[in-house]
């Protein structure tokens, strides 16, 4: 039933105008931001607070935004079938380059990014510019959306694999594709390494840094912006080769290091992208 709702869905926003589809996502995640338990606000008010070093007022516009733009950004999901063709006129790819010049290499590529902006439309852009993406998706608890969800990842070119399934993830980076990883939710003490972030002690993944010190692939840090007019810009930054010492926790830390500031550095230009919402720094709270 969920997998037919959501066809059903898309289809009918295939048929509405694109401009109409975008205002009524505005309002949905406006009126949707009262459903928020007031506990996880004020949790990601006071993050933003903390983090950007802003008043309460501004830091509560900044997370209300950040809820908001799951409207659009849904509408923009519904609508891939129609979207599809139109990827590179919607989508333009800064530094491009550095992807092609680390595919060349041989060895794969991993581009770790992360909840900003809309990451669906991300990967679908890059495959649409000839770029062999691997999306590592997370299995979503109702069966009929997780079915619905990868079916349209897969149709606008990338090859989809869950998070879980590491070993597919080692050998499509041995056959040369670019492994593409949400790297910025905190997954737990025992799978994560502290990271210092946003002047804070920071849960971070070690996959990223992880599968590139595998083949010596390069890593590049890369997220996508939603310009003013309505399109976006994907922005790939220059890749990170992590050291491959025989301390190889020390070569991770170090890598994920380097990915977190270029992180940071894109949440501060553009903080109503990102996904405040989450419990950033939950597992190092409770630990504490």
């Amino acid at each position: 039933m969920a997998y037919c709702f959501a066809r059903f869905v898309s289809r009918l926003c295939c048929l509405l105008p694109g401009c109409f589809c975008e205002r009524l996502g505005i309002f949905l995640g406006a009126l949707t931001w009262y459903l928020v338990p007031s506990r996880r606000r004020e949790m990601a008010v006071n993050n933003a607070r903390v983090c950007l070093g802003l008043d309460e007022r501004r830091a509560r516009q900044i997370v209300r935004d950040s809820w908001i733009r799951f409207g659009p950004m849904l509408f923009e999901v519904m609508r891939f079938p129609v979207l599809k063709a139109r990827f590179l006129d919607l989508v333009e790819i800064e530094g491009g380059k550095y992807l092609r010049e680390g595919l060349a290499l041989g060895r794969g590529a991993v581009i770790a990014t992360a909840h900003s902006g809309n990451w669906e439309l991300m990967g679908g852009a890059l495959s649409a510019a000839g770029f062999p993406i691997v999306g590592v998706a997370m299995r979503q608890k109702e069966a009929g959306f997780d079915r619905f969800i990868n079916e349209y990842r897969r149709s606008v070119g990338m090859h989809i694999t869950y998070k879980d399934n590491v070993r597919e993830m080692f050998d499509k980076l041995k056959e040369g594709w670019a492994i593409g990883l949400l790297m910025d939710q905190d997954v737990g003490r025992r799978e994560g390494i502290v990271v210092e972030w946003f002047g804070r002690p920071t849960n971070f993944v070690q996959g990223p840094a992880v599968l590139a010190r595998y083949k010596n692939a390069p890593l590049l840090p890369g997220y996508i912006h939603r310009l003013s007019d309505g399109r976006h810009r994907i922005i790939l930054h220059p890749p990170i080769f992590v050291a491959r010492t025989k301390d190889k926790a020390a070569d991770i830390l170090k890598a994920m290091e380097e990915v977190g500031r270029v992180l940071e550095h894109h949440i501060r230009q553009y903080p109503e992208e990102w996904f405040w919402l989450h419990d950033r720094w939950k597992s190092l709270r409770e630990e504490g």
